[in-house]
């Protein structure tokens, strides 16, 4: 598969994880300090590691969905996160 085929995959799952994510805190309204840890269990659980091909630890995962979003907050503010992400690990994974 292109890494723009794995890119949209990845991003696709990114904005799901969302959106299923919000649903999960609906009471405050999608709010949630610790975002990262429960993106984290949900993406290895609908295979986020294997699509890249990857063995990840769930913590190593927190981290680097923390990291992608400081560096899009840095590099990239107001670019399409998800697809900004879904670079961020192609970039560290992908052959």
């Amino acid at each position: 598969m292109s890494d723009d085929g794995l890119a949209a995959r990845l991003a696709a799952l990114l904005h799901q994880t969302s959106e299923d994510h919000h649903v999960a805190y609906k009471a405050t309204d999608g709010v949630d300090p610790d975002w990262s840890i429960w993106y984290a269990g949900h993406l290895i659980e609908k295979g986020f590691d294997k699509m890249l091909g990857a063995s990840i630890l769930k913590s190593d995962l927190i981290y680097l969905l923390v990291t992608a979003d400081k560096e899009l907050q840095t590099y990239a503010p107001g670019a399409a996160w998800e697809k900004y992400y879904a670079s961020f690990f192609i970039d560290r994974y992908s052959a």
